[in-house]
């Protein structure tokens, strides 16, 4: 769980700890992307150090901090600061600017165009072969941080860092500095600094049990062992359950099971079919690998779909509900956030932020919430229906097909990076038929039905939002591969050009020495250059064009 510092966050990591959460993240203000904007950078968030000694002091304060494990990170660049954050309550460091900088980052802040000067941020080949980072400079970084962080120990006492977490009552405020700045004279800093063992003494201080997240009762175990067959065997298994709000990331421990038997390829589409009804929690269909087929009828809460890896999912309303699936919701935020592979299809509404980062998944939607596709980068999408402010913002990749029926798409749309075009090529044409078609075959859907069977006079409603960067990658990339094609049909072209050549010219030679050989007498015609024109020239040629030889 990462929090960003700001008030209240103590109470917030109490909450999400005893939702037993492993790890709590409390990450400052500084550091972060080197592509983000600069009021992004400089006007937002809070010091770690805040954040960090209210979470370390609620959480000590109620009992929890022994659950959890404590991190930090925002500009940790020394010792001295690892030493500050470890007796402020972390356990955990984070570090990303300052070993970026050992391997030869200087913060061009570019990290979003492809053009980073140094070759770290970059994918362009001729940009990399500048890169003269070694791990052997993040190695001596790290070193030179722990030894420092060593030497502070040593002058405070402390022989282990558990020993030190949470002792605030160790920093003491420089009154040099305050003296200097007559804008802290009335800064204070007492409940910053005040130990968290005073809130209550017999509280642990660091994480020091693991918590039980009652897998043992989840309902991928009856799952799994109802999938031996296809597990052992590789055998088609269709089961059909109950599911209930209280069972979350249906489907990750199975793909586990698969992916530790099958690898990455997984199984074969559809080899272990299984059919909900009810009511899905969290995450759903969660890293789903390829061969699962989840198949929901009723509805799901956040996060369907997140990080799909090639499986497929597939959710539509009760059979017997009334209400008109297209302008309801069926599926809740933030659903195949971040997928790389797979289908869904949803027969009805997502709320918002569908696809978020979808890198490579595709799905169709009857519509969807506020910020659809939202810094998405591959893979394709169809959406049925209604769409919410901000689709396509951060979009880079990948495409969506929007029926836009009210004509109102386009003012819903964030247009920085993305062209909205007519759906006319072939190619588009085919696969946005094609993915209607798999939607209303695997939910049954009326509104797919209806568009299918008006699918001509429909289709100029459709909107193609096409990402700028990568519909200009995509022509380079066919143009690329026109001049190669171009410039192999010629080399062939040359061949065989030459080929005949030289066929033709054994062949006018072969004529001048019959013709002499007919006029003149045969101690004065050379056989020798009869003969290896004969073998060496036109005997390969007819090897070469009969069918026969080639075909041997």
């Amino acid at each position: 769980m990462k929090l960003v510092s700001e008030a209240g966050v103590g109470i917030i990591a109490s909450g999400v700890v005893k939702g037993h959460a492993d790890h709590v993240l409390i990450s400052g203000h500084d550091g972060g992307t080197g592509a983000s904007r600069w009021t992004g950078i400089k006007n937002a968030g809070l010091p770690w150090e805040l954040g960090l000694a209210e979470t370390h002091q609620t959480l000590v304060a109620n009992d929890l901090r022994g659950r959890t494990v404590l991190q930090t990170d925002g500009q940790l660049k020394t010792g001295r600061d690892v030493a500050i954050a470890t007796l402020l309550g972390a356990e955990e460091f984070g570090f990303s600017t300052a070993p970026l900088i050992t391997l030869g980052c200087i913060m061009m802040r570019k990290c979003h165009k492809n053009t980073c000067p140094v070759g770290i941020a970059t994918q362009d080949p001729v940009l990399r072969e500048k890169f003269a980072g070694e791990p052997e400079h993040v190695i001596n970084f790290f070193f030179m941080v722990a030894e420092e962080m060593r030497e502070i120990m040593s002058q405070l006492g402390f022989r282990r860092v558990n020993e030190m977490v949470g002792r605030s009552d160790m920093l003491e405020v420089d009154k040099e500095v305050v003296k200097s700045n007559e804008k802290l004279e009335n800064i204070d800093l007492s409940l910053l600094l005040r130990p968290a063992a005073e809130l209550r003494p017999e509280a642990s201080q660091y994480c020091v049990q693991k918590q039980d997240h009652g897998l043992d009762m989840a309902l991928d175990n009856k799952l799994i062992s109802l999938s031996s067959a296809a597990l052992e065997k590789g055998l088609p298994v269709y089961i059909e359950t109950p599911i209930y709000n209280v069972n979350r990331a249906v489907g990750t421990m199975l793909s586990h099971e698969v992916t530790k038997l099958y690898h990455l390829a997984g199984l074969p589409n559809d080899t272990i079919h299984i059919r909900f009804t009810g009511s899905a929690g969290q995450s759903f269909g969660a890293f789903l690998c390829p061969g699962i087929t989840l198949e929901l009828e009723g509805d799901s809460n956040d996060y369907v779909g997140k990080g799909l890896s090639g499986g497929k999912i597939v959710v539509y309303p009760p059979k017997e509900s009334n209400f008109d699936p297209k302008e309801n919701i069926v599926i809740g935020n933030v659903a195949l956030y971040g997928a790389t592979r797979g289908e869904a299809y949803f027969n009805g509404m997502a709320a918002e932020r569908f696809c978020v980062r979808n890198s490579g998944a595709k799905a169709v939607v009857e519509g969807v919430g506020d910020h659809g596709c939202e810094y998405m980068t591959g893979g394709t999408v169809v959406v049925l229906g209604k769409t919410g402010r901000n689709f396509a913002a951060g979009m880079s990749g990948g495409i969506a097909y929007v029926l836009d029926v009210d004509g109102k798409f386009q003012s819903q749309c964030n247009l920085e990076l993305v062209d909205l075009d007519k759906v006319e090529e072939e190619e588009d044409i085919l696969t946005l038929r094609m993915l209607i078609q798999q939607h209303q075959r695997h939910t049954n859907s009326l509104l797919a039905k209806e568009v299918l069977d008006d699918f001509e006079n429909l289709l100029p409603k459709f909107i193609k939002v096409f990402p700028r960067e990568y519909k200009r990658v995509l022509a380079s990339m066919k143009s690329e591969e026109t001049s190669k094609d171009a410039v192999v049909h010629a080399a062939k072209h040359e061949q065989d050009d030459e080929a005949q050549a030289v066929e033709k010219d054994a062949f006018e030679e072969l004529k001048k020495l019959a013709t002499a050989s007919l006029n003149e007498k045969p101690s004065q015609v050379s056989f020798l250059n009869f003969y290896y024109i004969l073998f060496m020239v036109l005997v390969p040629l007819m090897f070469k064009k009969s069918d026969f030889f080639k075909n041997l």
